[in-house]
């Protein structure tokens, strides 16, 4: 608590008064530690049934649970590769939950790495209509898109760009839009460090201007009707209430409307933000001393039906080759099982082969890090199949695979990067943890060769 900034801890005291100690008491307690289920891949049903870790319900996430760090390690364990589930704080969870997106919908998350959200959000869609994610860092970017892969999503569109490039572009395109904005992350300080250090009332105000900012961005790019989550992992009201308060008195075809999961939090503080007037305390916020999670804000705000409507132009993306099809369809009919194989629409980025999303708008001009589902690369005379599209299959798709009990050593064999002997026919081969994909090999002579990609390999299982 000493390394606590000086400034913030006057801060707390003059907000929470009363409830200052008891808040100030939950700097002398661990984080509590949270994975969610991805339901693209396992139900929650099966997941309990077959992991060793000791879980315990989160309350406003059916898929989520906390569990024990001092006695498990579930980023060290096989299933966390196969991408059954996200590593994610609970109260983080909380933007998404609130979203409620549907599958079939358009939906923009706006300011997406490391993946959490996007990944809870690519769920709850069934891999059905478009996701698009944005991420202005092209170092966090990369997070993102492995995170991605791994979590099996074949219908995410991942774009690197300032949000006020995208407005334009998408005009009235997404049912819903999750911002999770960059902020002070005043809630975060109990779990990271260098956040504490980097906190200022200075950073402060810089953020509530740069949200102001990415808000006015999103709103033109929501259809009438629609959603939009606003969120941040700081407890500050410049950045929560005030911030909200100022988007609305800017553009008043938004509405507060309740926070479907309410029940489990505590309601926004109009009585921090100077001559209120919105319905503020209809937003939400995440406190450690009231819950198990680390601090957050949220707020549902919905457009006005009769909001003027916006217009799209279809894309027309990069033509793929003859013979980047037939390369592909060779692959797929000597890999997949008949009828397991749907080839969409395709687009060639340089020898890069993609599934593109139907009526997506054209992306000219704009940063692109995936297009669409990422199916492999077209090279000279052969189609080598991508570890995304590995992550995204499932072993009752293609013809042959080589499944691995979880205690079989060649299971870290091929983790590894080491070839493993076999007695499939030659061939790509989906190598899976019981029915569940980890990567490609490709089955010659007795071997499977690997292909597992070789910065994710694993040096041990400790």
């Amino acid at each position: 608590m000493n390394s606590l900034p000086h400034d913030y801890l006057e801060q707390m005291k003059e907000l929470l008064r009363d409830e200052y100690p008891v808040f100030i008491k939950t700097y002398e307690q661990r984080p509590t530690r949270g994975l969610r289920i991805n339901t693209l891949k396992i139900s929650p049903e099966e997941f309990t049934k077959c992991v060793p870790f000791q879980l315990n319900p989160i309350p406003w996430c059916n898929e989520a649970f906390y569990y024990q760090h001092e006695v498990d390690r579930p980023g060290k364990h096989v299933y966390h590769a196969a991408g059954l589930y996200y590593i994610q704080d609970a109260s983080a969870m909380a933007p998404a939950e609130a979203l409620e997106p549907q599958p079939g919908e358009r939906i923009l998350d706006l300011c997406a790495a490391p993946g959490g959200k996007t990944t809870q959000i690519a769920a709850k869609m069934k891999g059905q209509g478009i996701l698009v994610a944005n991420e202005i860092d092209p170092i966090r970017i990369k997070a993102l898109v492995e995170n991605l892969e791994r979590c099996g999503v074949t219908h995410a569109v991942v774009l690197n760009e300032n949000p006020v490039h995208l407005t334009k572009r998408f005009r009235g395109f997404f049912d819903r839009i999750l911002i999770d904005a960059p902020c002070s992350g005043e809630g975060m300080f109990r779990k990271d460090h260098d956040v504490c250090d980097r906190w200022s009332l200075r950073a402060v105000e810089k953020c509530a201007d740069l949200q102001l900012e990415i808000l006015a961005a999103a709103a033109p790019m929501l259809r009438p009707g629609g959603r939009l989550v606003y969120s941040t992992c700081t407890f500050n009201p410049t950045e929560n209430e005030s911030t909200i308060q100022l988007f609305l008195e800017q553009h008043p075809d938004f509405a507060l409307i309740p926070v479907p999961q309410a029940k489990h939090y505590q309601p926004g503080r109009t009585d921090w933000v100077p001559n209120s007037e919105s319905d503020l305390n209809q937003a939400s916020r995440l406190w450690p001393h009231y819950l198990q999670g680390e601090g957050h804000f949220v707020a549902c705000l919905e457009k006005r039906a009769d909001s003027p409507q916006g217009k799209q132009r279809l894309g027309k993306l990069p033509p793929v080759s003859v013979d980047a099809v037939k390369q592909l369809r060779k692959f797929t009919k000597e890999t997949y099982r008949e009828d397991e194989w749907s080839e969409g629409n395709l687009t060639l980025f340089g020898e890069h082969l993609y599934q593109v999303p139907v009526e997506l708008p054209s992306l000219k001009g704009i940063r692109v890090e995936r297009p669409g589902r990422y199916l492999g690369q077209v090279k000279k005379g052969r189609f080598v199949p991508s570890h995304a599209l590995a992550c995204s299959s499932r072993v009752d798709q293609v013809i042959q695979s080589e499944q691995l009990a979880q205690n079989d050593p060649q299971l870290l064999q091929y983790l590894q990067g080491e070839a493993i002997p076999t007695q499939l026919e030659n061939g790509w081969t989906l190598v899976a943890v019981e029915q569940f994909p980890l990567g490609w090999a490709k089955a010659s002579g007795g071997l499977l060769k690997n292909h597992y990609p070789k910065w994710m390999r694993w040096k041990s299982y400790a």
